[in-house]
């Protein structure tokens, strides 16, 4: 997985956007995947690294990846 130098980070699928959000103590994450224009978002600590909100919301947009890709195989058959 590389790292753009827009931000953005690299997966199987393709592109993936990052969004930083202040919101008080409060940091609103949100990860867009390029190819499907999914959208998946989590809060955390201001105080939480950047890299450690990024991977969490990385990691919530591939679950979400997977749960529709799953979704929709098992609409086809």
């Amino acid at each position: 997985m590389g790292e753009s130098e827009d931000g953005g980070s690299h997966i199987q699928s393709g592109d993936v956007y990052f969004e930083f959000t202040a919101i008080g103590r409060s940091v609103k994450v949100s990860a867009i995947d390029a190819a499907s224009g999914l959208e998946v978002s989590v809060t955390g600590p201001a105080s939480a690294s950047q890299a450690d909100l990024r991977h969490l919301a990385l990691q919530k947009l591939r679950a979400r990846l997977r749960a529709v890709r799953r979704s929709s195989q098992q609409g086809s058959l």
